[in-house]
């Protein structure tokens, strides 16, 4: 740790907000951390008294430390929000918070109904909706959210087309926090033009709703309402909080790797190539119990990823969680159209793992009748790589360039998995009842969807309600897509029915 302190000088980093990030001596990314002021926050970890006086867990942290960097960001919330990628990315060990699939609220709104409305999400979804955000403050979204439909008149039902049953059941409507389409006083044209006031002070334009608000907070404080003149001014406050200045969502974060051309003649060295491994290649596969199973691949050309060149796989003739066989059609998949297409073939090909994934790799080559070319597996627990010929396996310095520049395309190609293994959730996420019944396409679906709101408002209508409400269902099929919407579970099995006891005799007289 002494060698860091002297390497740190708190004058190349700069006083502003950021994220910083250290690695251990395998390159791997063990803590992610966020601050207003870098420098400030950066120095605390390299001050000598921290070693003898810090927390055990900190201390740890600290010795095991072998690399830093940091990030510089515009303001606060972007560095709340580039924090939380990464740590989601890269799940580092000593991050203890933010590593679920928790993410920070955002607003939508599908401008494609006739009487839109603002909702919360967490994920942003491939759909009709328009997404505002994220915003790290929750607490100021849900308070903001909840003054911005009332003081512009939306309608807060989930129904998509609010009706006479709607209206029933609405409180808004009654303590006139909604303009009520849904009784006609408004037409479209006019909660359209509501609309679009809201969606100026989402793009960030609050002066004229941020004097409305203080004359507000005047008036009370004047006429000695202080409670109510504080709640405007706690209004005030979280519309500029939130609103006030736009932050990036950063929904692309990754952090650069250490390559370059010394690492490429390094590489060359230790595995004794013919020549330097220019144009790279490295496989992985991710699933979780065999389902979703899908397979990446990352080129690295002079030492640098090449993303224009990566590559993903969805696994299709494996169906159990068998990892070598995954590696082995990728491969085959992989090369074969290389073959097929006279494409050039790499000068270094690098798998994820150990002897079982190099030997599914090479047999794959062998079946698609590749010429030979190097061909190399990393492993993981011990950062040690294995090749074929080769007994034993070869473990390099851990400061080697070569060893960080393997370590970078292992983890590059882990990441790109990963990323798509997620992206394969959410859609399984957005997919439908709807789906599995016969006779229902994208269009009738997406009819459906957009008169009732949902599939449970869909349970709750009547075969009528349907076929009055959506063109071109008639009796029939509507009964059909309620009856497979509403069907019940199965029946739960009884207990045995106990055999009754006769009647005790009366007593004799």
């Amino acid at each position: 740790m002494s060698e860091l302190q002297k390497e740190f000088h708190p004058g190349d980093v700069p006083q502003t907000p950021g994220v910083y990030v250290f690695r251990d001596r395998f390159a791997k990314v063990i803590y992610v951390g966020k601050a207003v002021n870098l420098r400030r926050r950066l120095s605390q970890y390299f001050q000598p008294s921290r070693t003898r006086y810090a927390d055990a867990k900190l201390r740890s942290l600290i010795n095991t430390i072998a690399n830093w960097d940091f990030y510089p960001v515009r303001t606060e919330n972007e560095a709340l929000i580039l924090e939380s990628r990464l740590i989601k990315e890269y799940a580092p060990y000593y991050n203890i918070l933010m590593r679920d699939d928790k993410r920070y609220l955002m607003l939508k709104i599908n401008l494609n109904e006739p009487f839109p409305t603002l909702t919360l999400a967490r994920v942003r979804k491939d759909d009709r909706y328009r997404y505002f955000g994220p915003f790290p403050n929750g607490g100021a979204l849900k308070s903001t959210l909840e003054f911005l439909l009332s003081h512009f008149g939306l309608r807060t039902c989930r129904t998509a087309q609010p009706d006479d049953e709607t209206r029933k059941r609405c409180l808004k409507r009654i303590v006139k926090d909604c303009c009520a389409p849904c009784t006609g006083q408004v037409t479209p044209e006019e909660y359209r033009q509501k609309v679009d006031q809201m969606l100026s002070v989402l793009n960030g334009n609050i002066k004229e709703l941020s004097a409305i608000l203080q004359q507000r907070m005047k008036e009370a404080a004047a006429a000695q309402r202080f409670e109510k003149a504080a709640h405007w001014r706690d209004v005030l406050t979280n519309l500029e909080t939130v609103f006030g200045e736009k932050n990036r969502s950063f929904s692309r974060a990754f952090l650069p790797v250490e390559s370059g051309e010394a690492a490429v003649l390094a590489l060359q060295e230790a595995l004794r190539l013919p020549k330097p491994p220019r144009h790279m290649e490295c496989f992985d596969i991710s699933n979780i119990l065999g389902t979703l199973a899908v397979g990446s691949m990352v080129c690295f050309e002079n030492g640098k990823p090449a993303r224009d060149q990566y590559r993903r796989f969805r696994i299709k003739t494996v169906h159990q969680s068998d990892d070598f066989a995954m590696m082995h059609e990728v491969i085959t998949r992989r090369y074969k159209r290389c073959l097929e297409e006279n494409r050039p073939l790499p000068d270094l090909l690098v798998v994820d793992g150990g002897k079982g994934q190099l030997s599914s790799a090479i047999a794959a080559l062998v079946e698609c009748g590749c010429p030979p070319f190097p061909v190399i597996g990393l492993a993981k627990q011990q950062e040690k790589f294995f090749g074929p010929g080769r007994p034993q396996s070869v473990r390099l310095d851990r400061h080697n360039p070569a060893l960080r520049m393997l370590q970078a395309m292992r983890d590059e190609a882990h990441r790109f998995a990963i990323g798509y293994h997620r992206e394969l959730r959410n859609k399984r996420l957005q997919q439908s009842l709807l789906d599995e019944i016969e006779g229902i396409g994208p269009q009738r679906k997406k009819q459906l969807l957009e008169t009732f709101g949902s599939v449970r408002e869909l349970r709750k209508a009547s075969v009528a309600e349907v076929v009055q409400k959506v063109p071109g269902i008639g009796e029939t099929f509507a009964a059909k897509v309620l009856a497979q919407l509403n069907r019940k579970a199965p029946p739960r099995t009884q207990p045995p029915a106990t055999k009754p006891e006769p009647p005790a005799a009366a007593p004799s007289q």
